[in-house]
């Protein structure tokens, strides 16, 4: 049992103060980077800015008829503004993507190392697609935000700046005039921001839970079908994806509403700069080509500001996903040890231990469990009945509702989450392959085993022949873009892992259950053999799993109803054995090798 969508708890998303704070920490070490991007950017655009006044002495020297002989030096010095403001934009670009580039690595950097060390029950409660979608689609959106808005944004805001400061010095009324568009401008972005905000972090969230929906609907699909879901799986995607795009809607008609207003504040401002300009020629006080200066200016203005404020728009986007990157690098550490002991052995004692998902259901209720290091134990119960929960809790995926485990002597509470994983192995059937060479991905769980060891751990669990088989053996790339391993070899896989990582305790849940009856057989087998030297606890969901572990436990609606061998237990006649005599009768009823 788990806590459905509708219980989501989604991770936290940072407020504006803490994603600010964030990227002044993250810029800090990189002062003299930013210098550097914003003193040759600024320098390009002054540059550039001489255009316009060489463009008005050349129209003042063609209303004086100086001959083409005059027009020589200002032509000369136009190019060479234009290639030095273009070398300068250049290389001002190239540091500020530099910059943009070394925070977005840190972003990652720092969102990943917290992600990887979020609780499981924490990322559970949020929903997977909640994660991925931060670590996809949000990382996409502030990377291209990196590579192309910052530059662009950048070069806009000192064009902008600077040229307003050109109109003053070519007088103060043309500044003024140009000014007049500024109250339009302002009522554009604020109606544009007040209405854009809430409508991109709303989306942000509906394709999170788009991306949970079609994770959860693609990954179940056999359940989907076993179960003739499908119609309401469809339904749930349907109106997932209707929600994210109509929130996209909204987002295009409230841009399309926002440019319809610059436009009108690029009229009102170039009017004003040309009736200036008209009266200001009229009475002598500045020249033709001064006046053409100044509407070039303001003329000029028109991408630089355009731009600046259609970034807001991309501005909004990476904004809404940083907060929600920096919402999960700020969650707090992992519970640090209270205690310095360490597990002595590989025994489990589970005291009074209680666990709910949602207030008032329990999952589990007073159960009570010792098991003696080296023992192998299998939970057997109809599904339902808290198997998965009480191997999780002692795993220490969730926290238990009330009540105490102990591993090796030690409170869990004492050893906090790392000593536990250090104790405690926990493999599902939903087992990974990571992308790249079979021996690496061994290597995760012993980053410093040799070939030999690697070799001796996958003949432990009997899948040494099939790994030497592929194509360039320990060498070939499996997972995502690689070798498609089958699911008895990833199981096998997972199995070579747990006996790298050599932990005291080793929970198998259910992890025989997708391989099929004749996979099945070899990975038990494989799992018998993997568990040897340590505590096993299996999950089992073939009958003749729980035959071979020294002991059985049945659980029924959360709590603990039988315990003893196999034998005994089918000799008294209980639940076990009435499961037991099920199973043996649904065997019967199925042809031999099926």
């Amino acid at each position: 049992m788990s806590p459905t969508s509708t219980d989501r708890v989604l991770l936290p998303t940072a407020s504006a103060a803490e994603s600010l704070a964030a990227l002044r920490t993250m810029l800090r070490g990189h002062r003299l980077l930013a210098a550097g991007a914003f003193v040759v950017l600024a320098a390009g655009t002054g540059i550039g800015l001489l255009t316009a006044p060489l463009l008005g002495h050349i129209v003042d020297r063609v209303v004086d008829k100086r001959g083409s002989d005059a027009l020589t030096v200002p032509l000369v010095l136009l190019v060479a503004v234009a290639l030095v403001r273009g070398a300068a934009t250049a290389v001002g670009s190239a540091l500020v993507a530099r910059l943009g580039e070394t925070v977005l690595a840190a972003v990652r950097e720092q969102f990943i190392e917290r992600a990887l060390r979020l609780p499981l029950e924490r990322v559970e409660a949020a929903g997977s697609g909640d994660l991925v979608s931060r670590v996809t689609s949000d990382v996409s959106m502030i990377a291209k935000s990196v590579r192309q808005a910052m530059p662009e944004f950048t070069r806009s805001a000192l064009t902008i700046v600077l040229t307003l400061g050109g109109l003053a010095v070519l007088d103060w009324r043309f500044l003024l005039a140009a000014l007049v568009a500024m109250p339009v401008q302002v009522l554009s972005v604020r109606w544009y921001l007040r209405r854009s905000s809430p409508v991109y972090a709303e989306h942000r969230v509906a394709t999170g839970a788009l991306q949970h929906q079609l994770l959860d609907s693609i990954g179940g699909v056999r359940t989907v079908r076993a179960f003739r879901l499908n119609g309401t799986h469809a339904g749930l995607l349907e109106q997932r994806s209707a929600s994210a795009r109509d929130l996209a809607l909204r987002g295009i008609h409230i841009v399309t509403g926002f440019f319809s207003r610059l436009n009108l504040a690029e009229y009102v401002g170039l009017a004003a700069v040309l009736g200036t300009g008209f009266a200001l020629v009229d009475n002598g006080s500045v020249s033709i080509g001064t006046a053409t200066a100044a509407a070039l200016y303001f003329h000029s203005l028109f991408n630089p500001v355009n731009a600046a404020l259609f970034l807001l728009d991309d501005a909004q986007s990476a904004g809404a996903s940083f907060a929600r990157l920096i919402g999960v690098s700020n969650l707090p550490a992992e519970r640090a040890p209270q205690g310095g002991d360490a597990p002595v052995d590989g025994s489990v004692k589970v005291t009074a231990l209680g666990h709910a998902y949602a207030s008032g259901q329990p999952v589990l209720a007073d159960v009570d469990l010792e098991i003696r290091s080296g023992e192998r134990v299998a939970l057997v119960g109809a599904s339902g009945a808290g198997k998965t929960t009480l191997a999780k809790l002692i795993a220490g995926v969730h926290e238990p509702s009330k009540g105490a485990i102990a591993l090796g002597g030690v409170d869990t509470r004492e050893l906090g989450p790392a000593g536990v994983r250090r104790a405690v192995t926990l493999i599902s059937q939903e087992v990974h392959v990571f992308a790249g060479p079979l021996a690496e991905d061994l290597r995760l769980a012993r980053p410093e085993a040799t070939d030999d060891e690697l070799r001796a751990a996958l003949t432990h669990v009997g899948a040494l022949e099939w790994a030497e088989a592929l194509p360039e053996g320990l060498a070939t790339v499996v997972g995502e873009g690689g070798h498609r391993l089958t699911v008895t070899q990833a199981q096998h896989l997972a199995l070579a892992r747990l006996v790298l990582a050599d932990p005291p305790i080793a929970i198998l849940d259910e992890a025989t259950a997708d391989a099929g009856s004749a996979g099945a057989r070899v990975l038990e087998t494989a799992a018998v053999r993997a568990l040897e030297g340590r505590t096993g606890l299996m999950v089992a969901h073939r009958l003749p799993q729980a035959a071979t572990a020294d002991r059985v436990v049945v659980l029924d609606q959360g709590r603990v109803v039988e315990t003893g061998t196999h034998d005994e237990l089918v000799a008294a006649g209980g639940r076990y054995a009435a499961l037991w005599a099920a199973w043996s009768d649904s065997r019967r009823e199925v042809p031999e090798g099926a």
